[in-house]
């Protein structure tokens, strides 16, 4: 079983920065992909950013050169560091990890970011 926990969130204006934490706990493979997701009001849940166990990184268009995904598989962590955050980042974001065998998502349960203008 896995259980992953989100910290970080909160409310901040805009320009400012936030840094997200994943502490996943049970157990977790280092060759396990992980993510963030975020859900903005009125929007689908879209992918933020991701990571695979190598490294490689993949961001969406929106916050390319503001958000950087980070790892670290002693602790068995997810960051998402958020600079110059903007409105339209406000969302419940999501910690995820992708075991690819058997193929399953595990899923935190979400916390809260607010820009304000």
């Amino acid at each position: 079983q896995v259980q992953l926990v989100e910290s970080g969130g909160g409310l901040v204006q805009a320009g400012g920065s936030l840094r997200l934490s994943c502490a996943a706990s049970g157990t977790i493979f280092s060759i396990d992909d992980m993510g963030w997701y975020r859900q903005a009001p009125g929007k689908q849940r879209e992918l933020v950013a991701s990571i695979t166990s190598d490294g490689r990184t993949n961001y969406a268009d929106s916050v390319k050169g503001r958000f950087t995904i980070s790892r670290d598989n002693a602790k068995n962590a997810e960051y998402l560091q958020m600079n110059s955050l903007k409105p339209e980042d406000t969302g419940v974001y999501y910690c995820n990890l992708e075991r690819r065998w058997p193929r399953r998502s595990f899923w935190g349960q979400g916390t809260q970011v607010t820009v304000s203008s």
